[in-house]
């Protein structure tokens, strides 16, 4: 009898593993944050089909490229991620692990929802604000893509100065929401309580914002920058000779681009770039893997290998040839040197390492120097950067300064802060696994460095 029961309930748990179908439940714990996914899976005949979601990033409905379920082992391929997961089917659900740019992280999936953990960001304002708030959408392109953000204006009647708030590399939605932060919010809360109206938006191709971010470049970013001048000009709050830019990260490439054929009252750079891409990249392989521990041998070995990459793109990027002999320098330098993270294999690495100058973001990038920019800005600059940035380098402000100045342009004020990493959190090391740990959003030193500064130029 009990050697029946054992059968029967062998049967009803193969009939079960069978059906994978349905909804799973994950979360997925990266630098410190823990981020929900939800994988949807559905089954037509014998083919199945998977989207995912990432709640905590506002991501939802993202397509599977591949998916196979044999022998109890679960395989989903998220192509546009550059992703996979691998996990194998139990009795409590499924235990894998998640790939992603060369990391693995523990990921294992159960059929019950999860609730989410809010992080506790206390800079973050909250409604009814003291100011007038606007969601607002503009043209860009000659009309081919739709803008769409935030207008915030303070309490009254008269015309107010203007900044437009312009983020940093990859998509990003009007907040420069990153790592459970929102620093776009926190600033043009600040901005506004302080008399200065602000626009910000969703990156073309994201959020609300249509278009298409993977095939844009640093050059088109900037042409939606100056999509957003064109439509506060329309509006009758906004004072049109004291609109200015506000850049990080990357917005700080765009800001000198747009002010050099653009009347502007003033920019600010945030943690600015002052060199090409090439130089700002290889600065913050550095900087990172000194911050995350690894031995200073390795970063060294790394950075030699870089260069080199660097230099067949500046020789060769643009000819038919550059893939392959990339291709052939990667398998020189795999024979001779373990760098491929846990889990990747070899020609996996390769094609990945390939594919990111497929890109034409990332081959604007790498050759644009902005210094021809900076030194053909006439208005008035105040360029800030953390001491503890390991993202970009705070030796940047230096170069931008020079470039200005160079130009003719004494209306320069650069200032490093010691002790705050690139979102300008007040930290302790700079690494990017600090970002979520920290309570503070942007040191309230640095808003009342902005503000002061922007009333000034523009009172």
């Amino acid at each position: 009898m009990k050697k029946l029961i054992l059968f029967i309930a062998l049967s009803l748990w193969l009939r079960q593993a069978e059906d994978i179908t349905g909804q799973w439940y994950g979360t997925l714990r990266v630098s410190g944050i823990e981020l929900r996914l939800v994988f949807h899976i559905s089954r037509e005949d014998s083919t199945y089909k998977v989207e995912m979601d990432s709640p905590d990033q506002n991501a939802f409905g993202i397509p599977a490229s591949t998916i196979t379920f044999e022998n109890s082992t679960l395989t989903i391929g998220i192509e546009r991620l550059r992703a996979r997961y691998e996990g194998t089917y139990g009795p409590s659900g499924i235990e894998g692990v998640f790939h992603q740019s060369g990391q693995s992280f523990p990921l294992n999936l159960t059929r019950a929802p999860l609730e989410s953990k809010a992080p506790v960001r206390p800079q973050e304002p909250k409604p009814p604000y003291p100011y007038h708030s606007e969601e607002v959408r503009f043209p860009s392109e000659s009309g081919t893509i739709e803008l769409a953000g935030t207008l915030t204006w303070p309490a009254g009647k008269q015309e107010f100065p203007t900044a437009i708030l312009i983020s940093g590399s990859g998509p990003q939605n009007r907040d420069e929401e990153f790592m459970t932060h929102k620093p776009f919010l926190v600033l043009a809360d600040h901005l506004t309580r302080n008399g200065i109206a602000v626009l910000r938006y969703d990156d073309r191709g994201f959020a609300q914002s249509t278009g298409n971010h993977s095939g844009a470049t640093t050059a088109d970013f900037a042409n939606d920058v100056r999509a957003a001048i064109a439509y506060l000009n329309t509006r009758k709050e906004i004072d049109p000779k004291r609109v200015g830019l506000i850049g990080h990260s990357e917005g700080g490439l765009i800001a000198p681009m747009v002010a050099t054929d653009t009347d502007l009252a003033f920019i600010v750079l945030l943690a600015a770039p002052g060199v090409p891409g090439s130089q700002v990249l290889l600065k913050q392989m550095e900087l990172i893997s000194r911050a995350h521990g690894m031995d200073e041998e390795r970063i060294q070995s790394a950075s030699r290998i870089n260069q080199h990459i660097f230099e067949l793109f500046g020789q060769y990027g643009d000819d038919e040839s550059f893939e392959s002999r990339l291709e052939g320098y990667l398998k020189e330098v795999l024979s001779a040197n373990s760098i491929i993270p846990e889990g990747v294999g070899k020609a996996e690495f390769i094609a990945r390492q390939v594919a990111q100058f497929r890109s034409p973001w990332m081959r604007y990038f790498l050759t644009y120097d902005p210094v021809d920019a900076l030194k053909r800005v006439k208005c008035p600059v105040l360029a800030l950067n953390g001491g503890k940035d390991v993202q970009v380098a705070p030796g940047n402000l230096a170069v931008i300064e020079q470039a200005i100045r160079q130009g003719g342009n004494d209306k320069v004020m650069v200032k490093e802060f010691p002790d705050m990493n690139h979102l300008f959190q007040t930290c302790t090391t700079g690494a990017t696994d600090e970002y979520p740990t920290i309570e503070q959003t942007m040191d309230p030193s640095v808003l009342a460095e902005i503000a002061g500064w922007v009333l000034k130029q523009t009172k």
